[in-house]
């Protein structure tokens, strides 16, 4: 028997409705904030991430999904979105004025990374991307919005955690002096981190193994480096944010594993489920569209997986949203034409309607509503037919009553289907 491919799998039942009402709150919250919906292809040539992402990262070095297709090209499926927003935003002329441009994904991406509790090959990202405003009011505009977003899908216990990785002309002294405190210790860290110290010192300290971190202990601070403007940039943050009420904690250890964030960066963290663990990142990058082939245009932004979203979703909430249609049970051949037209009607004015087509015996008919959690069943023979009624069982409740036929739009209602 074949089966999906390893770290990918079929979304159905409560975990895709979870998907879908997290998408639909998603949606609803961008379109209040005035951000437009981008849809990038999964494909991008290799070098939009080589490009953004770095060549130094796990991403290019491990993880990402490329090969050459039948045209002889390089491609790659989208290990990340942000980059190909840019990439989109370029080529299609968003930023032939000054004006702003805020957009926002939703999507699958692809990493090959061991297989963990909530983390897939194949997974869904939720995205933001403010571009054209370089002042620190564009970061904070942006995290309201991811804010108003989360507390939306139900999480109240969140805190930012905030930093600046300055600009890539204030690095080259942080570089050397990390470098300095590398070579005390050397031996202590792992074999990417020797690589990384060479390539992209900053990287070192993005690193997860338990032995590395404790040997970074005392490691020089990058906010000890930044220059004048970064440091104005991220006191600004701190006031607007301090303004608005957002709770956050500055952490000068916080990088991100991308190369191309300057100045702002940030994870959410929630303790919805008791202890604190990260959420989320992101942060500015203004010197990407440039790197990408366009304009000088600032950017600020995040994502999100929802694949690990659904899965907090169901622990605090526990039984996914489900609200079933109501179920028709035409009984006889009369009734069945009859309940055909009834559905078309009700449909077309709103009402969410299921038939059940089977001919099957009125038992068998409940059996079946009762066994996939209907809440409304509506009997419709030919007896009722005569009568001008329609018998109305709430199987929720185990009661049935009779309605009027030529009412029973205005009788729905009061069941809020």
């Amino acid at each position: 028997m074949t089966q999906a491919v390893k770290g990918t799998r079929d979304l159905f039942g409560a975990e895709l409705r979870w998907f879908q009402w997290i998408e639909a709150i998603a949606h609803q919250t961008m379109a209040r904030h005035g951000y437009e919906e981008i849809r990038t292809p999964v494909l991008e040539e290799i070098e939009v991430f080589k490009r953004s992402v770095g060549e130094s990262s796990d991403i290019i070095n491990k993880e990402m999904y490329d090969f050459i297709d039948k045209g002889g090209r390089h491609v790659a499926m989208r290990p990340e979105n942000t980059a190909g927003v840019v990439r989109a935003a370029i080529q299609n002329k968003f930023f032939e004025t000054n004006d702003p441009k805020r957009l926002y994904y939703i999507g699958p991406m692809f990493r090959y990374e061991r297989m963990q509790a909530g983390r897939y090959r194949q997974f869904w990202q939720i995205g933001a991307e403010i571009f054209g405003v370089a002042a620190p009011e564009a970061d904070a505009e942006n995290l309201v919005l991811l804010f108003d977003l989360l507390q939306g899908l139900g999480l109240t216990k969140l805190t930012l955690s905030i930093n600046s990785v300055g600009t890539p002309e204030c690095r080259p002294a942080f570089h050397k002096a990390l470098r300095d405190f590398f070579d005390k210790s050397e031996s202590k860290f792992c074999a990417d981190c020797h690589r990384r110290i060479q390539e992209n010192p900053l990287r070192v300290l993005d690193c997860k193994v338990p032995t590395c971190q404790a040997a970074l202990e005392g490691h020089p601070l990058i906010t000890d480096f930044l220059d004048e403007a970064s440091v104005k940039h991220h006191a600004r943050l701190k006031a607007i944010l301090t303004a608005l009420e957002i709770p956050f904690e500055d952490n000068p250890r916080l990088v991100r594993g991308l190369d191309y964030y300057t100045r702002t960066a940030f994870e959410v963290l929630s303790s919805d489920l008791g202890a604190q663990s990260a959420l989320l990142g992101g942060g500015r990058y203004d010197g990407l569209v440039k790197q990408l082939g366009g304009p000088e245009v600032p950017g600020f932004g995040w994502a999100i997986g929802l694949d690990r979203l659904a899965i907090l979703m169901q622990t605090i909430h526990n039984n996914a949203p489900d609200k079933k249609p109501i179920l028709l049970i035409p009984v006889g051949e009369s009734a069945a034409i009859r309940a055909m037209i009834l559905a078309k009607e009700w449909r077309q004015a709103g009402v969410r309607v299921q038939l059940e087509t089977r001919n099957a015996a009125l038992k068998k008919a409940l059996q079946t509503a009762n066994r996939q959690g209907f809440q409304l069943a509506m009997i419709l023979g030919d007896n009722e037919i005569e009568q001008g009624v329609i018998t109305i069982k709430d199987l929720t409740q185990g009661t049935q009553e009779t309605w009027n036929l030529d009412s029973v739009m205005y009788s729905i209602e009061k069941f809020e289907l």
